[in-house]
Formats: structure tokens, sequence, C-alpha cells
């Protein structure tokens, strides 16, 4: 095979793999949360007794 076709492949494949990635976002983002996930707030119990100190509900709860 000539290199012009593995660079038609090469650039074909990139395409596929961009319109795909785009595809799965927009569905993600449109997808609405499951039943009782709505407002889920953070335990204040639970963040006390944990020891995680990167835990990124633990930063958020301080600024």
């Amino acid at each position: 095979m000539p290199e012009w076709g593995y660079l038609i492949i090469a650039i074909a494949l990139i395409v596929i793999l961009t319109i795909i990635f785009f595809i799965s976002f927009i569905v993600y983002r449109k997808t609405p949360l499951p039943k009782g996930c709505e407002d889920i707030k953070i335990d204040d119990n639970k963040c006390l007794s944990c020891s995680n100190e990167m835990c990124q509900f633990k930063k958020r709860k301080e600024k």
C-alpha cells in the first residue's frame, strides 16, 4: 500500500474517534440523573470520621 493510503487511514481513524467522542459527550450531558440522586447532600458525620485528607468533598466544604 502506498504511503498516502496509510495517511488517509490515519486521518479517517482520527476523524471517526473524534466524532465518537463528541457524540458520547453530548449523550452523557443529556442523560438525566437517576431518581434519588438529584439532591445528594454531604453527610457531616461521615466526613468528620473520614481520615482521607485528599477527599474532594472535604476540600469543597472548606471553601
